[in-house]
């Protein structure tokens, strides 16, 4: 089976200078209009009866926390939902991911988790792993003025790799948190947040993109 513990990545000193001695893993920081997106928190990764189930209940929790940090500040909350139909059947990408026949709209596996607070923010839905793929998610938050998009959701390797990539390409800063995403195995989770910190967003802890969240309130 494989392996689903969200722990802590072990230390790899000699890598982070090794990447960081040849110009990768620049420091973003934070910018002054942030937006917050939950990539994907649908019920196929929760569902134990589901074969996608992903075992990421502890980041469904920690994205909870960062999503009421943001509304309590007034930061504008976007959640993706994924659907397989009938237009995807014959590409490329469902035949890449059989899984995708799991989300269709009827299907209560493609349901969002009962975490995730629709009525407080703005679903978009998406039929690729980018959340700006064919949404037209960048005209929407370029319209709020946001500068920074803080990504959460599922899963590390996919769709949230896919979403902090294309936030780059839109020129939007990409931090992405650590515990607010999650992937089926920990091997992947880790390998692909230290390739997103070292090349794409930052990769920030809970804490302290609630602690510049809650600045936010406070301004």
């Amino acid at each position: 089976m494989p392996e689903r513990s969200m722990s802590e990545p072990e230390p790899t000193s000699s890598r982070d200078a090794d990447y960081r001695s040849a110009g990768f893993a620049g420091k973003l920081g934070f910018g002054k209009r942030p937006a917050v997106i939950v990539i994907d928190m649908v019920m196929a990764y929760f569902d134990r009866t589901s074969p996608m189930y992903a075992g990421v209940e502890a980041v469904a929790e920690s994205a909870r926390r960062v999503v009421d940090a943001a509304l309590s500040s007034g930061v504008p909350v976007f959640f993706t939902q994924q659907f397989f139909d009938d237009a995807l059947a014959g590409g490329v990408y469902a035949r890449k991911v059989r899984a995708l026949q799991l989300l269709r709209r009827d299907s209560a596996l493609a349901e969002l988790h009962p975490s995730v607070p629709v009525e407080r923010g703005t679903i978009v839905v998406k039929r690729f792993p980018s959340a700006f793929h064919g949404t037209g998610l960048n005209a929407r938050l370029r319209a709020l003025q946001v500068d920074t998009l803080i990504v959460t959701g599922l899963t590390t390797s996919g769709c949230v790799r896919a979403t902090a990539m294309d936030a780059l390409l839109h020129d939007f800063i990409g931090v992405v948190v650590r515990e607010a995403v999650g992937d089926r195995d920990a091997r992947a989770h880790e390998a692909n947040l230290f390739d997103i910190h070292a090349k794409l967003a930052d990769v920030q802890s809970e804490g302290d993109v609630i602690g510049w969240l809650s600045t936010l309130r406070a301004a």
